[in-house]
């Protein structure tokens, strides 16, 4: 491993003409996590957003009882037909995908993200896969049932650019143990898309949170302090981040850079005052103008050297 450093970043204002994002996921009453995280980050960037709820909560299941409220099967796929054959579905650049509400609608979806590619063919999809994560019930794993969480390894992984697992999603994702940084570079290639970013990855510092993007050529690690139960959404924002990061045209290096120290700051702030939840609009500088400082290095791996030189991914 090599080229270890911290690197800062200088404020910036958000593009006044960043593009279009469609996202898919679940909404929530209260809280910062899923859809209305994603939305106001986004929104908060400079982009307009399509939003298709795919499951309404009145809150994250950890907070307690939650009752799911799932649009039924042909009433989700009849909204999908409308959105595929929208004239203005080429004003869409990027697609956000995450928790599905149940495994039928992982079709419906896989046909959105087609139509917006027809449409748009330079446009990006993410795939946040959300189905487990290591602190589940049973310490550790799927906390959506196992169809749900087929339908979106089986025909959503396979159709993205970007996909952004946690180590416990990697894992089941590829059927493979990811302990170490090395397993978990591995099993990010055999998922074949042209970007991974492994949340939660392993880190190679004590008390540290690392983020793993794996490309085609390289990969690159972004470190930074662990927080003592920080809340949930994390995940959704860092995701949220880096797509719009890179349709900005940043480097990888430095959209990940970006990505990490947005998240890692405003989930800084919010544990500092307690908070439960993420505390964007208090904190939507940290989204706009990250000044956190996190370390970053190059990850040599055993078929080929990687330069440590700082120019992008």
């Amino acid at each position: 491993m090599t080229d270890t450093q911290p690197m800062a970043h200088v404020p910036e204002k958000p593009s006044a003409s960043a593009p279009t994002i469609l996202v898919v996921t679940s909404q929530v009453v209260r809280g910062g996590i899923s859809g209305r995280g994603l939305l106001f980050a986004l929104e908060r960037l400079g982009h307009n957003v399509w939003f298709v709820p795919t499951i309404l909560l009145p809150w994250h299941p950890g907070h307690g009882k939650a009752t799911r409220i799932v649009p039924p099967v042909s009433d989700f796929a009849a909204l999908i037909d409308d959105l595929a054959g929208s004239e203005k579905l080429g004003e869409i650049r990027g697609v956000i995908t995450g928790y599905l509400g149940g495994p039928e609608q992982a079709a419906a979806i896989a046909k959105l993200v087609k139509a917006v590619k027809t449409a748009s063919p330079e446009a990006l999809y993410l795939c946040d896969p959300v189905m487990g994560d290591h602190f589940s019930e049973d310490h550790g794993g799927l906390y959506i049932p196992e169809p749900t969480a087929e339908a979106v390894r089986d025909e959503l992984v396979p159709l993205a650019d970007i996909v952004t697992p946690n180590r416990f999603e990697l894992g089941w994702l590829t059927d493979q143990q990811v302990e170490t940084e090395t397993q978990a570079l591995n099993a990010a290639r055999q998922l074949g898309s042209d970007r991974v970013l492994v949340t939660s990855s392993p880190a190679m510092r004590r008390n540290s949170i690392s983020n793993l993007l794996v490309t085609q050529k390289a990969a690159l690690a972004a470190e930074h302090q662990s927080m003592p139960k920080p809340p949930n959404g994390t995940g959704d924002l860092i995701s949220g981040l880096l797509l719009s990061n890179i349709l900005a045209g940043r480097s990888d290096e430095d959209a990940l850079m970006r990505s990490a120290a947005s998240t890692f700051e405003v989930v800084a702030r919010s544990v500092k005052q307690g908070a439960d939840e993420l505390l964007l609009p208090q904190e939507q500088d940290s989204i706009a103008q990250p000044m956190a400082m996190v370390s970053t290095r190059r990850v040599m791996e055993a078929r080929r050297r990687v330069s440590p030189s700082p120019v992008g991914l």
